[in-house]
């Protein structure tokens, strides 16, 4: 694998071209000038802008998508094994790579900020980002959102900087190469690949000892779930916690201040200055689908739309809004993310959920998990309710924009959640 440059290969595949990250190296790839083609399920703004920039991209998946002169493919880990693609691209003995792999592979090249962490970490990618490219630092991004100042989920920079967002489900993060790693904070997720706490722990610590002994881990050290991976690490850890929250930001939320605690850390790592890094970081504006603000309707609700799928960040958004807009009811529309998750951490998303003034519920959006008739949003609507009636659960998207007509009134600040597609109901109803 340590011998493989992506720059070797000529005419490159992706198998799930639409997906935030893996669209990042296509891009890429594309300013290098090479000859790129992708498969989806179906199109998109990325798939469209891939177009545009000189990608072939194509709606579904077929062998057929696979030209006869493709040397390299790059594929999705949430595909399925037997993806046509996929399984034309091993009968005909093409390399293959993850995209975590191929990640893996520009950012050894790269003196590389790797960001880690189960909440924050898109955010806080996007920080550093805005900092160093407010110092003309030029430094390339991979980042699994769009940057709201400047749209883009990649940035091509000509420095020898690299920041990426590292994403710890099926311990994908282990191909990348950090000369500084961060991490945001450890929590219990992705429990059906993981299991349990002790081994998201236990994967967190491999990535921390990937950082080579003269370079640096940025974390809270007193962070409990965070202490225990450190014990007998090479590199010097940095406390982002010592950084202070005196950090004047764009953004709300108390999980806001310590993201930027630890996107300057790491920043003064590479040269940038308390002073100059806290004036960047005060010009960041978000991500797409982190907080994003959607519109206005015509009865004067604000409506928002954020990613959080675990409930800590579900408590941290509403957390958000209730401090930002504190003579407002803030409602959520929560779409849960996965059946797995949901089983695991119902009590929890019962209890964050709770704390909205109001909360419609969508049904449980599957993604690659197949239907488990032993979980439903409907329970979490029952949970909720048994205390105070609060929740209500609507069946379809249809249904969902004409409660919501009834629902939301000018004292209403209303929040789409979930990593799913519900952000689709709060444009519809803008749109009615």
């Amino acid at each position: 694998m340590e011998d493989i440059k992506l720059e070797q290969f000529n005419n490159i595949h992706f198998i799930g071209i639409g997906g935030i990250g893996i669209s990042a190296i296509a891009r890429m790839l594309l300013l290098l000038g090479k000859n790129v083609s992708g498969s989806d399920s179906g199109r998109s703004p990325v798939t469209e802008k891939l177009e545009r920039e000189g990608a072939a991209v194509y709606e579904g998946h077929d062998a057929r998508n696979l030209k006869d002169d493709t040397d390299l493919v790059v594929y999705t880990i949430a595909i399925a094994k037997d993806n046509p693609e996929l399984l034309e691209a091993q009968k005909r003995g093409v390399t293959l790579l993850t995209y975590p792999e191929a990640l893996g592979l520009l950012t050894s090249a790269k003196k590389t900020i790797a960001v880690a962490g189960t909440h924050g970490k898109t955010t806080t990618t996007a920080m550093i980002a805005e900092v160093l490219m407010g110092q003309n630092m030029d430094p390339t991004v991979v980042v699994g959102s769009f940057l709201n100042n400047q749209k883009e989920n990649f940035i091509g920079g000509a420095s020898n900087l690299m920041v990426v967002e590292a994403c710890e489900y099926c311990d994908s993060f282990l191909n990348l190469h950090p000369f500084i790693g961060v991490i945001t904070n450890i929590d219990s997720d992705h429990l059906d690949y993981f299991g349990s706490l002790e081994n998201i722990q236990k994967s967190f610590r491999k990535f921390a000892e990937r950082i080579p002994n003269d370079g640096y881990l940025v974390c809270n050290p007193n962070d409990e779930n965070v202490k225990p991976i450190l014990e007998g690490l090479s590199s010097t850890i940095i406390d982002y916690s010592e950084m202070g929250e005196d950090i004047e930001l764009s953004v709300p939320g108390k999980h806001n201040i310590k993201n930027a605690q630890a996107a300057l850390s790491a920043s003064m790592l590479v040269g940038v200055t308390q002073e100059k890094g806290k004036a960047n970081i005060k010009t960041f504006k978000g991500t797409w689908r982190r907080q994003e603000f959607k519109g206005e309707t015509k009865k004067g609700a604000l409506i928002y739309d954020d990613y959080a799928h675990h409930p800590q960040e579900v408590a941290a958004v509403i957390e958000a809004f209730k401090s930002l807009y504190p003579d407002k009811k803030v409602s959520l529309v929560f779409q849960p993310h996965l059946y797995s998750r949901t089983k695991l951490l119902f009590d929890d998303f019962v209890k964050e959920l709770s704390n909205a003034d109001g909360v419609m519920l969508a049904p449980i959006y599957a993604a690659r998990e197949k239907k488990d008739d032993t979980i439903s949003s409907k329970m979490i609507e029952e949970e909720i309710n048994k205390k105070e009636h609060k929740a209500i659960y609507v069946e379809t998207p249809d249904e969902m924009v004409e409660k919501l007509k009834e629902w939301s009134d000018d004292d209403d600040v209303v929040i789409t959640v979930g990593a799913g597609d519900i952000y689709k109901v709060g444009e519809r109803l803008l749109e009615n």
